[in-house]
């Protein structure tokens, strides 16, 4: 089916041959999902062990630019999902894809952002499966929104939970921070910034499966996302029960990253990743550990960045360079707004 039409309009969201052709145009002649019925009818051999478990998450991604150096919008939907499902240990199989398409947005960007999902599940090892498209009128949303639901196997044995962390327990983080964010920031031009930093979205999955065959003793895990890697360890020490410390000057981060930071007045800490996470794994593991992930290519920036200690007053503290300690809180408010 070839789709003539250079730009979407309400007739693409109306139901009939219109829609059906861009459907089949843009998305499953790409996507190549099991059949054209309403759900995806699923079965994999992993589901037949004895304890095996389903994992499911769904998010939803709205990004400005929606494309931007290092990823678009439908990278970092693929990504997003396959990342919440492999650091709760789960094996990322199965995704659904919905969008919302503004009127007038060009078919050729929707091409390009189609392409980039199904590039990145195939990079990941999954499959997009089902999905559905709503056309809503112009200036109803930003070009277009993108909502993914995902669906992984947990095998038998395996329990990743924040609640398992305790104190002497070390932190590791597997890529440098905040570059997402700053990336994004620089993108929308509106600050007459000028860097060279790519967006650091790319799927964990496999890395996790490294990480876990290495250190079994691994606790939990989480992507740090939105929040940026001071809520992310904030929600984690709450649900453990301990606090997590924090050494300032082990911290990766890049030097465009520091002075975007330092010029708008932002703390990298909260600047959003999409492709970064931070895992808890006994002291013991650590080394271990950390020569798995940096053998892979989403790890090769693994470091320790600090480990649980008993509970204080505050979840998590920073030794700072100075001798010094700094609470680092939870994020008040937003620094940066439409960056996932």
């Amino acid at each position: 089916m070839t789709l003539r039409d250079q730009r979407v309009t309400l007739a693409h969201g109306g139901g009939g041959k219109a829609m059906r052709d861009l459907i089949e145009s843009v998305f499953t002649s790409v996507f190549n999902p099991p059949g054209m019925e309403d759900q995806a009818r699923l079965m994999h051999d992993s589901l037949q062990e004895p304890g095996a478990r389903l994992a499911f998450t769904t998010d939803s991604f709205v990004v400005t630019p929606v494309e931007f150096p290092g990823g678009d919008i439908g990278k970092i939907a693929v990504c997003g999902t396959v990342n919440d499902l492999a650091v709760g240990g789960a094996k990322p199989l199965w995704l659904s894809a919905s969008f919302i398409i503004e009127e007038g947005c060009e078919v050729a960007l929707l091409r390009r952002l189609v392409a980039s999902m199904a590039r990145e599940a195939e990079k990941a090892g999954v499959r997009i499966v089902t999905g559905d498209t709503k056309v809503v009128n112009r200036g109803a949303c930003d070009t277009v929104y993108i909502t993914t639901a995902g669906v992984g196997v947990i095998p038998p044995g395996r329990d990743l939970d924040a609640r398992r962390i305790r104190p002497g327990d070390v932190a590791i983080v597997n890529h440098v921070l905040g570059d997402h964010g700053a990336a994004i920031l620089a993108a929308r031009g509106d600050l007459m910034l000028s860097t060279d930093l790519d967006s650091d979205c790319q799927s964990l999955g496999h890395l996790m499966q490294a990480l876990i065959a290495a250190a079994p003793g691994t606790k939990a895990a989480r992507d740090a996302t939105r929040g940026g890697l001071a809520s992310t360890l904030n929600e984690m020490a709450e649900a453990a029960g301990c606090s997590v410390e924090l050494d300032e000057t082990t911290l990766p981060l890049r030097p465009e990253v520091k002075g975007v930071c330092e010029i708008l007045g932002l703390d990298p800490l909260y600047l959003a990743n999409e492709g970064t996470l931070v895992a808890f794994v006994p002291a013991a593991e650590a080394e271990a550990a950390l020569a798995a992930m940096r053998a892979m290519p989403e790890g090769q920036g693994a470091c320790i960045i600090g480990r649980a200690v008993p509970q204080g007053a505050v979840p998590v503290t920073l030794r700072t360079a100075f001798g010094g300690t700094r609470i680092v809180d939870m994020l008040v408010g937003e620094q940066l707004p439409r960056i996932c």
